[in-house]
């Protein structure tokens, strides 16, 4: 079986993984889940959701918003984390997708984890990353690619992935704002018909619950993907197989 570390630069990217994590844990894998950035109100939320999904490990690295860094300090704790847990499987965001993301800090985020990756196999600093033995990391895939080459059948894992999601309050009445400033209530009654004007909680919810619902037929059902219901990734490299297999 293999060890898979989740490696979330926010909180609510572990339930936006929540199908293949719940798939790795049915299939019998281990998985443990790491957060970059986190704000302290939040920790409590963001430790709930992902004991829906299953996963009791969470470390939080605790780097602060807007001043990540990819040297230093920051790289310490990612190489200590990625050294610790000795994954097989790696899953964290796609550059590709981060380059044209606005987000504070995603582009910086992915020349860290990337320089984290690389020198986590080598003899690098021992001593300042928590002493443990160097591990190279041989799988790696990026969550919600623009550019998936790869999809995990999550029919069976999507309720409790909506679960997860319904411990996220903080996280939800951010995304409720974040719509509010791009759109009329009007519009957003659409997609969530029984919200209020006064309820941002009820809003960002129902409302990520329906894109996550979205997202996945997107890639399941209403692609040529396969699937009936999607979670995409893009593996890093190419795949080597040993036949071409149906």
């Amino acid at each position: 079986m293999s060890q898979v570390l989740m490696m979330a630069s926010y909180g609510l990217e572990i339930v936006e993984c929540g199908g293949a994590i719940a798939r790795a844990l049915a299939a019998g894998d281990s998985v443990s889940a790491a957060v970059l950035m986190c704000r302290e109100d939040s920790v409590a939320q963001v430790r709930r959701a992902a004991e829906v999904l299953g996963v009791d490990d969470v470390d939080f690295l605790g780097v602060p918003f807007g001043e990540v860094e990819f040297h230093g300090e920051h790289k310490y704790r990612v190489v200590e984390l990625i050294r610790r847990t000795k994954p097989d499987v790696m899953i964290m965001q796609d550059p590709e997708h981060a380059q044209h993301d606005l987000d504070p800090d995603r582009r910086v985020i992915a020349t860290l984890y990337a320089e984290a990756v690389a020198v986590a196999g080598r003899e690098w600093r021992l001593a300042e990353c928590g002493g443990h033995d160097p591990h190279p990391v041989p799988t790696i895939y990026y969550m919600t690619p623009e550019k998936p080459n790869c999809v995990v059948e999550m029919g069976d894992a999507l309720p409790l992935k909506l679960r997860a999601l319904e411990e996220l309050l903080s996280q939800n009445s951010f995304s409720a704002e974040h719509w509010l400033t791009h759109t009329t209530p009007e519009i957003l009654r659409q997609i969530v018909p029984a919200w209020s004007d006064d309820d941002l909680e009820t809003l960002g919810r129902e409302g990520q619950k329906a894109l996550f619902s979205a997202l996945a037929l997107s890639n399941g059902l209403a692609s040529h993907s396969g699937a009936v219901l999607g979670e995409p990734y893009r593996r890093e490299g190419t795949f080597v197989v040993d036949r071409l297999a149906p």
